[in-house]
């Protein structure tokens, strides 16, 4: 398997298995399985629901000896109600309860976005709380305390802009290691993964095959179905792959990690299987002509009038 490598030498798998929309009953199996085939790398996240389920597939994994803590990597997010200092590490601790483990290997900021406490999504514009209330800033003090204590081996963000993240790196006593974004080849962001990779930073790519199950409020009639692409098609059938493999090793080649959800046992043994496919200077000058800038989590729940962001464009720093 293919790693990204930290500066503490520390290695984490190129692919990992997403948990986002991992249904309860599903994600226990999902995991477990996942993890006797040879998957180490799974990509949590609290306002997911399905944390505890993930943690009883952690434990029986390792109780049963399919796999040691020192080989996992574990990543998972802060919630956007938990933005204030004091109230990172305790989310943390939660989170680290609900995985039965001892420390992350990765904890991220998942949105540079703040609700009241108690709030899982807005239902209007006084759910939020300003960024000049609450600073990323200041969330990001928390998260360093969450690497003081041990808790957290690496820390860094999700959803950041370029700008966002430039504005982090200017106070930050401890520099954010990951970023992970959306990214695909509808989406390939190529300025930001150049200017990631300029100052240190890794990227994850979520959403990698287009979320073709994403929440039905972010679902359009005319949105372009990613695993349908016939550029994409006809790539795999040169190489005698899957559509999703394309994608997924698209994703390795360019130097970044990507967490495809499944809970089939066959998609979860072909996309770990991505890494052995091996696209060309043609694949991939093909496929940087795809690049459309299209999201299909557009951010558009945390955009409203009254609210700190008012549009979309505002977030992402378009």
């Amino acid at each position: 398997m293919k790693t990204l490598q930290f500066k503490n030498g520390d290695t984490m798998p190129a692919i990992g298995l997403g948990t986002w929309k991992s249904k309860e009953g599903e994600v226990y199996r999902a995991v477990m399985e996942a993890l006797r085939i040879g998957y180490r790398h799974i990509d949590c996240a609290a306002i997911y629901g399905n944390e505890a389920e993930i943690g009883q597939a952690f434990k029986d994994a390792m109780e049963s000896g399919i796999v040691k803590r020192e080989d996992l990597w574990v990543t998972s997010k802060l919630w956007n109600n938990a933005h204030r200092r004091e109230q990172v590490v305790p989310a943390l601790q939660k989170t680290l309860q609900d995985l039965s483990l001892d420390y992350l290997d990765l904890y991220i900021i998942h949105w540079p976005v703040a609700l009241r406490e108690g709030v899982g999504f807005p239902s209007s514009a006084e759910d939020f709380l300003s960024l000049d209330e609450v600073p990323l800033s200041e969330t990001w003090e928390g998260m360093e305390q969450c690497v003081d204590q041990g808790l957290a081996r690496h820390i860094g963000v999700s959803n950041f802009s370029m700008e966002k993240l430039s504005n982090l790196l200017e106070t930050a006593r401890i520099h954010p290691e990951m970023n992970q974004v959306e990214m695909h080849p509808y989406l390939q962001q190529n300025v930001l993964l150049n200017y990631c990779k300029n100052v240190n930073i890794h990227i994850t790519a979520y959403s990698p095959l287009g979320s073709s199950d994403r929440p039905v409020h972010l679902v359009k009639s005319d949105d372009p179905v990613l695993l349908q692409d016939a550029t994409i098609a006809s790539i795999a059938e040169k190489h005698s792959c899957t559509p999703a493999q394309v994608l997924l090793s698209w994703g390795v080649i360019r130097g970044t990690s990507v967490i495809p959800k499944s809970v089939s046992p066959e998609r979860l043994r072909q996309n770990l299987e991505a890494v052995a496919v091996e696209l060309d200077e043609d694949d991939m000058a093909q496929i940087a002509e795809l690049d459309r800038h299209f999201r299909y989590v557009n951010g558009s729940t945390w955009a409203r009038e009254g609210a700190y962001y008012t549009t979309t464009a505002q977030l992402w720093d378009e």
